[in-house]
């Protein structure tokens, strides 16, 4: 699902360059729950950029679903985005003055899904996150863990390839932390490839693999025992 080979990433700092990834190399393959970890600094957010499309490397390559990842123009790299991955994202990243059934929605209204089958669909994934009762709820209205399970839905709605979750639970008490942990092993569950930025160990247990970042180089890479959420929540 992902192969990435020697990536290297750098950024000017004023006349300084600094060298972020340092050559990387690890691929996925469909269906696993991986978790990267690393302390600031490490690389971790760079990497989830470039795997993301939201960022290049300046050299390796990055291939995605059999598909190379190298000088996008936006409308493309967009494209690819809408196409493969889906987003979740620590603060939430929902539409303030849209309720949760538009915000699931959204996705597919860039994709120019019809307004029937768009908040059909939407339902659907609000109902699969728990929801439903919800759906006509803006987000002021909605608890952090309520939240979180509408930017999942959102990002589950087009039915990407991948799931990239960056600290999903880094605003969230421990307690719901592991409920949103249990719906995303769910979804991995169902056959979904998910990646989790963490820097929370218990987080990284839930996962079935667990790639650590230092100074831009992958220093432990190994399958875990997965710890199930339900034996928390």
């Amino acid at each position: 699902m992902i192969k990435i080979t020697d990536l290297h990433k750098s950024y000017q700092m004023g006349s300084a360059s600094l060298h972020v990834l340092k050559g990387v190399n690890f691929n996925i393959e469909a269906g696993e729950l991986v978790a990267i970890m690393g302390s600031s600094g490490s690389g971790k957010s760079t990497l989830l950029n470039i795997l993301g499309i939201l960022d290049e490397a300046d050299s390796g390559s990055y291939i995605l679903d059999g598909v190379p990842i190298k000088n996008l123009n936006e409308t493309i790299a967009s494209r690819y985005r809408n196409q493969f991955l889906g987003f979740v994202f620590q603060s939430f990243n929902l539409i303030n003055y849209k309720n949760a059934l538009d915000n699931v929605a959204m996705p597919l209204y860039y994709q120019g899904v019809g307004r029937k089958q768009r908040y059909e669909t939407a339902m659907h994934y609000l109902e699969k996150v728990g929801l439903a009762t919800h759906a006509h709820h803006l987000p002021n209205e909605l608890s952090g863990g309520q939240k979180q399970r509408v930017a999942i839905a959102r990002a589950l709605a087009s039915n990407p390839k991948v799931l990239l979750a960056d600290e999903p639970t880094g605003a969230l008490d421990t307690k719901t932390s592991y409920e949103v942990m249990e719906l995303i092993q769910g979804i991995n569950d169902e056959g979904k490839t998910v990646l989790i930025v963490t820097h929370e160990p218990d987080i990284a247990a839930m996962c079935k693999r667990n790639v650590v970042l230092k100074d831009g180089l992958i220093i432990d890479d190994k399958k875990v025992e997965q710890v199930r959420a339900t034996a928390y929540v």
